[in-house]
């Protein structure tokens, strides 16, 4: 393979560039494809260019989640054709009556649903977002609450995540035993799960990105970009901007809802037929991946008895790990479909014609999605081609100290993330080599825990600062967002997060502070930025740092209260 060098660094940042400033992803997306187009043949690098784009199409993983996509812009196409979404509405109104509400409760839903990342945009994106613009919660804010409990709930519960980690630690381990120039054996290296386990507290940034949303959401503090969005969607009621290119618009593209019963059955019951094949499927696939890992290795071990040996959470992870999720998706969304089918026929709500059409309605709501996502991984793909990730993981390499380690991992890790749109990738290549630059250092297993965690915490960030990250697109996709909007406002968060997360480590690094410490004074430092950063911007900008707390009811007018007070139904 050809080295590129730093120009591999071209094309992802100038799709990342062109995409931020003309706020045009697709063809930004394109623009930085064809780049590499050009670097990797030398020449106009057109037919390159479509090879990308097709080779992402063409990948089995990528063309499940593509179905998946689909099948859930039908879903959620038909829930608001037999008026679900209506309904949920309804219900949520008097219970969730502020902004606060609504926000703790995506949160909390966004955390309970850990075991697949696209799962959980898709389902609490579709479920919070009639509720939410009722609310005059903006959807920049929105798109916010679900990325930010997406990624990094599903990189520390039992999920596909965990295991591709997993198996990441492991390849890095086997790399050290393999290799001639350390003496390591297998006996000496410590387990898996032990280092996963123990990387949990150093994989701050996930941690911390869950908190944070937790703060937002019941301090009902902004500032950057998303105190403009939230003040302009308390005010006038527009929860986009006026320019805004939401990836999905239900209400346009669908029309008027049918509106002759209103039902919570319609919501819910697709809802809970996707959540339990998806797992169902997953957890079968998984079984049936260990069974055959057994007969391969000659082994009859049974699975009682590998539960008695290993446990029971050790077992899981193995059966998770093997589990196909993109393929079980599959079957959730296409089970989500029928369930909706079946409940407007039984209802008698509209006949196999209509049905079907709002299917192929639905694969319409997405196309812009399913574009950008293909994009992305097309230049995702440019970049390991051009060896972007083990340029930049290169580079890296013989600048640190066993001190500064951590922080040159996270931000090596985070610049990956940033550039090639793919936290998995991210972890793929950069936990080998920080495991086996960790051991040079150090001569021992110590770091590994806190090196996974650098990994990780930072490929979760550069996914949350990416515009090229497939789980941004989904996210703004399913709470009908501008990409572009959406990435902007986040950033502010998702730095602010990044800059903790430095101090953590710094504080491990420099002055040996456990975690058991850091922790809890990491928790009180992002409560204290948040209500001094809001509180600087709201002045900065003649803002009020809550926007709730603006006299402005749901129409727009002026409430007829007293001066100061905020709509008692909101606030």
């Amino acid at each position: 393979m050809a080295e590129f060098g730093a120009l591999s660094l071209a094309p992802p940042l100038l799709a990342i560039v062109l995409a931020i400033w003309t706020r045009r992803p697709i063809l930004s997306l394109f623009l930085g494809i064809w780049s590499g187009g050009v670097i990797a043949t030398g020449s106009i690098g057109i037919g390159q260019t479509f090879e990308w784009i097709t080779g992402a199409i063409a990948d089995v993983f990528h063309a499940n989640i593509l179905v998946f996509t689909l099948l859930l812009g039908s879903g959620v196409a038909l829930i608001w054709r037999l008026g679900g979404a209506s309904a949920v509405r309804n219900w949520a109104t008097s219970r969730l009556e502020t902004q606060r509400n609504a926000g703790a409760a995506t949160w909390i839903l966004g955390i309970l649903l850990f075991f697949d990342d696209y799962a959980n945009t898709a389902i609490v994106g579709s479920t919070m977002r009639e509720i939410s613009d009722q609310l005059r919660i903006s959807r920049e804010k929105l798109s916010y609450i679900v990325d930010s409990t997406a990624a990094p709930v599903a990189t520390i519960g039992l999920s596909s995540w965990v295991a591709f980690q997993l198996s990441m630690i492991d390849e890095g381990y086997t790399a050290l035993v393999e290799s001639d120039d350390y003496a390591v054996s297998a006996a000496d290296t410590p387990g898996v799960f032990e280092t996963f386990v123990g990387s949990i507290p150093f994989n701050t940034y996930s941690l911390l990105a869950i908190v944070m949303v937790g703060v937002i959401v019941l301090s009902q503090r902004d500032y950057g970009e998303m105190l403009d969005a939230e003040h302009r969607s308390w005010q006038t009621g527009k929860v986009n901007r006026d320019e805004a290119q939401p990836l999905q618009e239900v209400e346009k593209d669908l029309g008027a809802p049918i509106e002759d019963r209103p039902m919570l059955r319609t919501f819910f019951a697709p809802i809970v037929v996707l959540v339990a094949v998806t797992l169902s499927g997953a957890f079968w696939t998984g079984y049936q991946s260990w069974l055959d890992e057994q007969a391969e290795a000659d082994a009859t071990t049974s699975l009682e008895t590998a539960i008695g040996n290993d446990g029971v959470v050790q077992v899981l992870v193995d059966v998770v790990g093997a589990g196909d999720f993109a393929a079980a998706l599959v079957w959730g969304s296409f089970a989500m479909v029928a369930t909706l089918l079946l409940i407007g026929l039984a209802y008698d709500l509209f006949d196999l014609g209509d049905g079907v059409d709002t299917i192929l309605e639905g694969f319409s709501l997405m196309l812009t999605a399913v574009t950008i996502l293909v994009l992305a991984w097309a230049i995702s793909a440019v970049a390991e081609e051009l060896g972007t990730g083990r340029y930049v993981a290169g580079v890296a390499e013989g600048v640190v100290s066993p001190a500064v380690l951590p922080i040159v991992v996270l931000l090596v890790s985070a610049f990956v993330a940033f550039t090639m749109g793919s936290s998995w990738a991210t972890m793929g290549i950069v936990t080998p080599i920080s495991i086996r630059v960790a051991y040079e250092l150090t001569g021992t297993f110590e770091l590994m825990p806190v090196m996974v965690g650098a990994v990780f915490s930072g490929a979760i960030f550069g996914d949350h600062s990416s515009p090229i990250s497939d789980t941004s697109v989904l996210s703004a996709t399913f709470t009908g967002a501008d990409l572009i909007d959406h990435i902007r406002t986040q950033l502010y968060y998702a730095g602010t997060v990044l800059f903790v997360v430095v101090v953590c480590y710094a504080l491990y690094g420099f002055l040996g502070v456990p975690w058991m410490i850091f922790l809890p004074l990491s928790v009180v430092l992002l409560v204290g930025l948040v209500y001094g950063l809001s509180e600087i911007d709201a002045q900065r900008k003649g803002l009020a740092p809550r926007a709730s707390s603006t006299d402005v009811d749901r129409t727009g007018r002026e409430p007829e209260a007293e001066p100061g007070s905020a709509p008692e139904d909101l606030d």
